[in-house]
């Protein structure tokens, strides 16, 4: 029969030893109310509002190069609409002629005479309406080529009661206001309310809505006061 094995006490000793130093090793957690348990929470709170910090920092950054996009965006759609004229091609009787300004917001007008359907497009139609009286706001491009097809005009809008006209600079942009492909010498902004049959079916006739015409009245009259104060060199 083997004798049992029994620990030396120099044995036993270095056991001792070796668990008083990993017990002096291991951190004492800190009894909340303490001093230490306090320094802690307070450690703790300051990394979650850094981290919350640099995340609302992070969605700033984010908004701030969105915002300045969309301006970006909204900056080279203008670039892009916009059309240089030559100042030889600008003809001798355009007068009074809109500046910049007034052109962006007679443009945007037009747009929203042709989500109306309150537009007249062309010589053609221009002159059928001023005959069958009709009010509102004429605009004349200034780079027609041959002017003459456009020059009678003015003289009819100023024989006609309730109608203002004015000189734009470029047949493109009136013709890109005005939703068309094709560049256009004139457009008539109708301030008389079109009449629209009914379908045959029966069916609700498909007409601008209460909201577009008051807009559009708003923004014509608004024009028409401006246009007004342009100074006229030409008589017809």
């Amino acid at each position: 029969m083997a004798p049992e094995s029994t620990s030396t006490p120099k044995k036993e000793k270095k056991d001792k030893k070796r668990k008083s130093e990993a017990a002096d090793l291991a951190p004492i957690p800190a009894a909340e109310g303490t001093a230490s348990a306090e320094a802690v929470a307070m450690e703790v709170d300051g990394d979650k509002a850094l981290k919350k910090q640099k995340k609302e920092k992070k969605e700033k950054r984010k908004s701030l190069a969105a915002a300045e996009g969309a301006e970006g965006e909204a900056e080279a759609d203008d670039k892009k609409g916009e059309f240089s004229v030559p100042l030889d091609a600008i003809s001798p009787i355009a007068s009074p002629l809109a500046g910049k300004k007034l052109s962006k917001k007679l443009f945007k007008t037009v747009k929203r005479a042709s989500k109306a359907r309150q537009l007249k497009r062309g010589v053609k139609e221009v002159v059928k309406a001023l005959r069958k009286g009709e009010k509102g706001l004429l605009l004349l491009a200034s780079n027609i080529t041959p002017v003459d097809v456009i020059s009678h005009l003015p003289l009819l809008a100023e024989e006609a009661a309730g109608v203002e006209y004015c000189w734009v600079l470029s047949k493109e942009e009136l013709g890109q206001a005005a939703g068309t492909k094709r560049a256009t010498s004139c457009v008539l902004i109708s301030a008389t309310p079109a009449k629209r049959s009914a379908p045959k079916d029966g069916s609700a006739s498909k007409g601008a809505s209460a909201e577009d015409l008051a807009e559009l009245k708003s923004s014509l009259e608004e024009c028409v006061e401006e246009v007004k104060k342009l100074e006229t060199t030409i008589k017809y």
